[in-house]
């Protein structure tokens, strides 16, 4: 029976393959080709995978034969660390977040979804570079959408800056409206408007409200509770997240981090489905 590294590696890999646009590349090719970028992120999922920085996941792949055919490659195909950091790069945004909703296709969904933000912590850029872009919060904002039946986590919000929850809420409730059956959280997604949009694509909104008048205690108080409280989940996942891969990010520039988090949640993901 193959490994559960050996059945990650085959996951990343089609997932990969399908993220990326059109027929997937050859491995590798000679001139400017290079590598090909399903096998760059192949490889920064393993190095989230295995915990290791570039330079030691590299040392390792050349010990690991096996696991480099995989990739299509031999060991003295395997790319220099420099250009596994460089080529991260330089790959869209949306290819990440493909690779997460790939990702999610790998589990059967519950019935219950919910949402919540908590911060990670960053490495310190310049203090140049910080005034240059407008830092103003010391921590990366990040709000995530997870199943509560496997906790899988649906999608990822991070934001550098500190946004309302509503306004978060909604984007990332508006983007995965075919992914939820009923939704739940906390105070800080107190917004009528947005229980009304949930409302209108057939979704349950279990939000509590702000307790301003009497009306808005009836109504918390016809909640059912025990939906309420599934709430919890994502609490447990973002301490498994920090626990799993760490609380600071190791990326230096925003949208680094940004690329990090996505990633980090999507090897969550397939690490839970080849464990079942």
């Amino acid at each position: 029976m193959p490994s559960q590294l050996a059945r990650f590696t085959d996951r990343c890999i089609d997932l990969s393959q399908n993220a990326v646009i059109g027929k997937p590349a050859p491995a590798i090719k000679k001139g400017d080709g290079g590598y090909a970028d399903w096998v760059i992120i192949s490889i920064h999922c393993l190095r989230e995978y295995l915990n290791q920085p570039y330079r030691r996941l590299l040392d390792i792949l050349h010990e690991m034969p096996g696991i480099a055919a995989k990739l299509g490659l031999s060991v003295d195909q395997l790319p220099d660390f420099t250009t596994v950091c460089t080529r991260k790069q330089d790959l869209k945004m949306r290819i990440w977040r493909v690779l997460l909703r790939l990702s999610v296709s790998l589990h059967d969904l519950g019935d219950v979804q919910a949402i919540d933000a908590t911060g990670f912590k960053r490495h310190q850029a310049s203090r140049h570079y910080v005034l240059r872009v407008g830092y103003n919060f010391d921590d990366i904002k990040t709000t995530a959408l997870v199943d509560c039946d496997t906790s899988v986590i649906l999608d990822v919000h991070c934001s550098m800056k500190q946004p309302h929850d509503t306004q978060v809420g909604r984007q990332v409730l508006t983007r995965n409206l075919t992914k939820l059956t009923t939704i739940t959280a906390d105070k800080s997604y107190d917004w009528d408007a947005l229980r009304h949009e949930l409302r209108d694509a057939g979704i349950r909104p279990v939000i509590k409200h702000r307790e301003f008048y009497a009306l808005d205690k009836a109504h918390n108080a016809r909640h059912d509770e025990n939906v309420y409280y599934r709430r919890s989940i994502v609490e447990a996942i973002f301490f498994a997240l920090k626990h799993r891969f760490g609380e600071t990010l190791r990326a230096r520039t925003w949208f680094g981090q940004f690329r990090e988090l996505v990633l980090k949640a999507a090897v969550r993901n397939i690490e839970q489905a080849v464990r079942l």
